[in-house]
């Protein structure tokens, strides 16, 4: 009954899974009885076992040391990865002279860190708003002329000597004071100061003052959470479905809620331990924990888990499953994250079921043609994954080939443009196509797609009905509009058409500034 860590070993010697248990020997022994009650993937693993190692140690503390350590040494294929959890980052101060603000993947003795920071874009509105606010430098070495910051009013220009030492030390005191949380005190000097500034009849400068206030309470109202706490906390939800498992993480920084970070890993025995090990190898650990359930089988394992937790963070850690009061509404608001994601797949599932795809939508692209009359003819294409949008992969397109406004002939260049370069590209396909528009317009996409020999799953959606149109079915198909599939494809579909909307806005502006630019008298020197 020794605890320790095990090695999977395939026949290559390489290390298929490194874990921990409180008693080894039967631990081990697990995996290879009663097999039919073992998830798919460790089935797989099972499979490819050929050699095990094993380390006894003292305490189920150095177990989990020990397992965390050989895990980062061997990247074991079958241990949780969590690739993604690196891409948190934080706000930081320098500590130089004249601080400056900056975005930092890593915190570490040379920055003073905020965060992390799970949403990105809070991330960055908050960043933004902590620069307009207290006009902190931004640039990377101190410059000899004053920037363009200074000149908009961003910045008070410590590289020309515009503010002392003991003022700028001032501004990085109150931003400080902002990203602990400490809102409320910010809104009331910035407050105090628009009345100054108002009777004193600096009214651009009270203008300001108010547009930066009304900033932080609108970003305010979305972050906090309860303001009386003075430490850390994260919630972390489980929930299994199927072969998946699904994870929401929602960071607590001293009672401001960062946001939160979703995760899709495989469903294996104790994922949940292994999840938690593998977040906090490298991310911040905060001094409390809140889990929608337990995932250890006594409380000596538990401890254990809290032991390590704390070796790693210097500090105590205390990991609580909550049952009622303001911390069980926390783990409530996080589980229904999970929900709507399962909502998401709900939606993907139905889609291929009612039109019988080959396989689950995941990666959605949809087209729409845009014109007015016959000049700016366009068309936009925009990218779901997973039911989400995904904007770094909408593209635009002016139409070349096409004279006049001619939607059928637009929509098979665009859709022949698109499919060849990723034939050229030797890139991953949709998993289904979405044109908007009914039997002409879907036709018009399935022949650009013959021509490059591709079989893909392409649909239209029309609008007067909200019917769908299948290739080589004549009558379209209807399904409740108020399902989750409809609404998905509805969404993709009113997406598609607002973003060629918006560059064909565009390019009519651009036509009509070119327009006036030529035409416009010079002045007289």
């Amino acid at each position: 009954m020794d605890p320790g860590v095990y090695l999977f070993r395939d026949d290559e010697d390489a290390v298929l899974y490194c874990g921990k248990a409180k008693a080894l020997r039967k631990r081990v022994s697990s995996y290879f009885s009663n097999q039919d009650r073992l998830a798919t993937r460790t089935r797989q693993l099972v499979s490819k076992i050929r050699k095990i190692d094993w380390i006894v140690v003292g305490s189920e503390v150095e177990a989990l040391l020990l397992e965390n350590k050989l895990i980062k040494k061997y990247s074991p294929k079958y241990n949780i990865s969590l690739k993604d959890s690196k891409t948190f980052a934080y706000i930081a101060f320098t500590k130089d002279v004249y601080p400056r603000i900056l975005s930092s993947r890593k915190s570490g003795p040379k920055l003073e860190s905020f965060g992390p920071y799970t949403d990105g874009t809070m991330r960055r509105d908050l960043q933004k708003l902590v620069v307009s606010t207290f006009k902190l430098r931004t640039c990377r070495t101190m410059p000899n002329k004053a920037c363009l910051n200074y000149h908009i009013g961003i910045c008070t220009a410590p590289c020309i000597g515009n503010v002392s030492q003991l003022d700028y030390q001032k501004q990085v005191d109150d931003a400080r004071r902002f990203l602990e949380g400490d809102s409320a005190r910010t809104v009331d000097a910035l407050t105090k100061r628009m009345h100054e500034a108002s009777m004193g009849m600096r009214y651009e400068e009270a203008l300001e003052l108010r547009n930066q206030i009304d900033s932080i309470r609108a970003l305010s109202e979305k972050q906090i959470v309860d303001h009386e706490k003075n430490y850390d906390q994260d919630i972390l939800v489980f929930k299994k479905v199927g072969e998946k498992a699904l994870v929401v993480q929602m960071g607590i920084r001293r009672g401001v809620l960062l946001g939160k970070k979703d995760f899709e890993i495989e469903n294996q025995e104790n994922f949940e331990q292994e999840f938690l090990r593998a977040f906090y190898s490298a991310n911040q650990i905060p001094r409390e924990i809140m889990l929608n359930k337990a995932c250890w089988t006594d409380e000596v394992e538990r401890e254990a888990l809290e032991g390590f937790l704390e070796r790693s963070r210097g500090a105590r850690v205390s990991i609580i499953v909550p049952i009622k009061g303001e911390k069980r509404a926390l783990i409530d608001l996080a589980e229904k994250n999970i929900e709507a994601n399962m909502e998401h797949d709900s939606a993907l599932a139905d889609l291929q079921e009612s039109l019988n795809l080959p396989s689950i939508p995941l990666v959605i692209e949809s087209f729409d043609i845009s014109n007015l009359g016959d000049e700016h003819i366009v068309s936009g294409m925009v990218r779901f994954v997973n039911a989400k949008p995904d904007k770094k992969g909408y593209r635009k397109f002016k139409i070349r080939t096409v004279d006049g406004a001619d939607d059928f002939a637009s929509m098979r260049e665009v859709v022949h443009r698109r499919y060849r370069r990723l034939l050229d590209e030797g890139a991953k396909m949709p998993d289904l196509i979405l044109i908007d528009g009914g039997i002409e317009q879907l036709n018009a996409a399935r022949d650009s797609l013959n021509s490059l020999g591709l079989a893909l799953p392409v649909i239209g959606l029309a609008k007067k009905f909200e019917e769908i149109y299948l290739p080589d079915e004549s009558t379209p198909r209807r399904f409740n509009n108020n399902s989750k599939m409809m609404l998905l494809l509805r969404r993709i579909r009113d997406a598609t058409h607002n973003f060629s909307i918006g560059y064909n806005r565009k390019r009519r502006e651009m036509k009509l500034r070119e327009e006036f630019e030529g035409h416009a008298v010079p002045s007289s020197q």
